[in-house]
């Protein structure tokens, strides 16, 4: 997540709320969690596609770091 590039848009927030919040200072997106819960993969991905600034990118960790 860059929020440098973040417009405080707030379609992540609007998409996947479990796991984005926006700063209530400058309106950018802030994480919940570093690593969203398997269930909300979808609604993660959903909410990188629809930011207008391209803010969120999906980084899918390797089976070796999934179990440490």
């Amino acid at each position: 997540m860059d929020r440098d590039r973040c417009v405080s848009a707030g379609m992540c927030v609007l998409t996947a709320p479990e796991v984005f919040d926006q700063d209530p200072e400058d309106g950018r997106v802030v994480p919940l969690a570093p690593t969203p819960a398997p269930e909300w993969e979808s609604a993660v991905r959903e909410a990188a596609q629809l930011c207008p600034s391209g803010a969120i990118t999906i980084v899918r960790q390797s089976p070796r770091e999934e179990t440490r």
